[in-house]
């Protein structure tokens, strides 16, 4: 049952969020729909992404992600929101090429000898784009073929990274991506690759109120603030964005925990029950980051513990009734799949067997054999 209002409160809007984006119950959808309804997977570590995806998707696998990835084409791997590596739709990649291209710059935090002018960066993803055109290239392929085509000075080893020293065009990397003219390729061997996708950006100010429109049906009620914090973009430029939207009609105010926020115009149908069940989350999932405001999605004693410094998604998550509840780790060998869960507070029965079906899900997605353990969990963030 739903009920449309103009005031939402906090189990209003995550029982919707988790509904829509198949935390409430797995979804009988494609993979690609499925990130399209995150609108996007954290896939810095691309298994915690497959994990991700599959715990929404019924009966769903690593290897149907994957296949959707690399053989299917129907999920593309790149520089997403906030500059760090996504699966996102590829039908929706003009979307997002255009919408990224047009977040303003912020200041370049590189010292001025490594940094490039706005002359040179133009050059190298020229010279990306060029180079990725019907070609799938390692980075020192693609070193390569930047300084032929750019110049010496763009491989110049300037840029401290991972005790090593970067060549000066790969701070423009993620800039390439939202630019389109890069995106992962297939692995060949150990080696990652990359290539040239074939999307056409949007035009910027359509991509953005479009892309704004996603965010607040997956996230919404959200303010300007949580959207830009979402996408690591200016405030005030994503308030004067909300602002041009809500005159064109295209998003709607609403009152939210007290606070004003924004739905897409006429979206106001909430459940009126709250979430309920189990769930297991991992490293970086989407509900995590962008979920607002963050303090209700990690209450009381979650709030230090699952978090790292206030960031979300540090920690793989459990998820009680729609809130976290506790932290978790897994370790791989083999088939086997050791799953350590430390929860916040003692279990119930029924959650104590929720928490056994998840467990189980997680071992039928990443295709092993899982073993629970209720207990502490001592690995840091990022283990």
């Amino acid at each position: 049952m739903t009920t449309r209002t103009a005031t939402v409160t906090w189990a209003g809007a995550n029982a919707r969020r988790m509904e829509r984006q198949g935390l409430a119950a797995p979804v009988h959808l494609a993979p690609a729909d499925v990130v399209g309804a995150l609108p996007a997977a954290h896939a810095q570590v691309l298994s915690a992404a497959e994990l991700s995806v599959g715990l929404r998707t019924a009966g769903a696998t690593r290897t149907d992600v994957r296949e959707a990835l690399w053989t299917e084409r129907t999920l593309v791997k790149t520089h997403g929101p906030r500059g760090t590596v996504h699966l996102l739709p590829m039908t929706e990649l003009p979307m997002w090429t255009g919408a990224l291209s047009a977040v303003p710059a912020g200041r370049n935090p590189l010292p001025e000898g490594v940094r490039m002018t706005p002359e040179q960066t133009e050059a190298v993803l020229a010279a990306i784009a060029d180079a990725l055109t019907g070609a799938e290239l390692t980075v020192d392929e693609l070193s390569d073929a930047v300084v032929d085509r750019a110049g010496a000075w763009a491989g110049d080893r300037v840029m401290p990274a991972f005790q090593d020293m970067w060549p000066r065009w790969r701070q423009v990397m993620h800039l390439a991506g939202h630019r389109g003219a890069l995106c992962f390729a297939p692995g060949r061997g150990r080696k990652v690759t990359y290539t040239r996708p074939d999307a056409v950006p949007l035009d910027g100010p359509k991509a953005l109120a479009r892309l704004v429109r996603r965010y607040l049906y997956a996230y919404g009620p959200a303010t300007p603030q949580h959207f830009a914090k979402w996408l690591a973009a200016p405030q005030r430029w994503a308030a004067e964005l909300f602002t041009g939207m809500a005159a064109r009609g295209e998003i709607e105010e609403v009152a939210y925990e007290g606070e004003p926020a924004w739905l897409v115009a006429g979206d106001t149908a909430f459940p009126v029950e709250p979430v309920r069940g189990v769930r297991l989350l991992p490293y970086f999932d989407a509900y995590l980051i962008a979920s607002q405001p963050r303090r209700k999605l990690f209450p009381g004693v979650a709030y230090t513990r699952a978090l790292a410094g206030g960031q979300a998604g540090n920690f793989p998550v459990l998820l009680i009734d729609g809130t976290v509840a506790g932290v978790w780790h897994q370790r791989r060998s083999g088939r086997r799949i050791a799953v350590t869960v430390e929860p916040l507070s003692p279990l119930t029965a029924g959650q104590l067997r929720g928490l056994e079906e998840q467990v189980a899900r997680v071992g039928e997605v990443l295709e092993g054999r899982p073993e629970l353990t209720v207990g502490k969990v001592t690995v840091g963030p990022h283990a």
